[in-house]
């Protein structure tokens, strides 16, 4: 699983209300009526600069803050590919792999807004096109390889009726 967009860098701690603000997620289930409000109390309109595939970069504690599932779905909505983060918050990674959302740990002090990117999953390598350089991150497992090559954990479910690796 090769994924290839721009980097859309934003800093530390970004808490889950700034990813989809409170005064949004209990007014609809719609996931696509979300997207447009992504980031939006970090930089309104964040939504018109994205385009599909692209990537957001962050620093530590990406995804802190409350646990619900609207976060990791709204990104994904919105057509981003994948989130590479010097770290996250443990609830946000389970979510976001279970809802078929890619997550990459590694250092991303060297990649700059607007650098264009390519993530190797399997292969466990990220490297910045613009910049020119790779690092080498851990390769996800198997089953949450599987996980998202399905679109997350309930589309795995109706794929195979159930937990399966193989």
């Amino acid at each position: 699983m090769i994924l290839h967009g721009f980097a859309h860098k934003l800093g530390d701690d970004i808490n889950t209300d700034y990813i989809i603000s409170g005064k949004y997620k209990f007014n609809t289930l719609d996931m696509k009526e979300l997207a447009r409000h992504i980031f939006e109390d970090i930089e309104p309109n964040f939504i018109d600069k994205i385009k599909p595939g692209d990537i957001i970069v962050a620093g530590r504690n990406f995804g802190c803050g409350s646990s619900r599932e609207q976060a990791p779905l709204v990104i994904k909505n919105a057509g981003l590919s994948a989130v590479v983060a010097s770290s996250f918050a443990r609830i946000f990674y389970r979510n976001a792999i279970n809802n078929g959302l890619p997550l990459v740990e590694c250092d991303t002090s060297r990649i700059q807004d607007g650098d264009e990117l390519e993530i190797d999953l399997e292969n466990g390598v990220v490297r910045d096109l613009t910049g020119g350089f790779e690092m080498g991150i851990n390769p996800l497992p198997p089953f949450m390889m599987k996980l998202l090559q399905d679109g997350g954990l309930v589309e795995h479910f109706k794929k195979y009726g159930g937990f399966s690796i193989g």
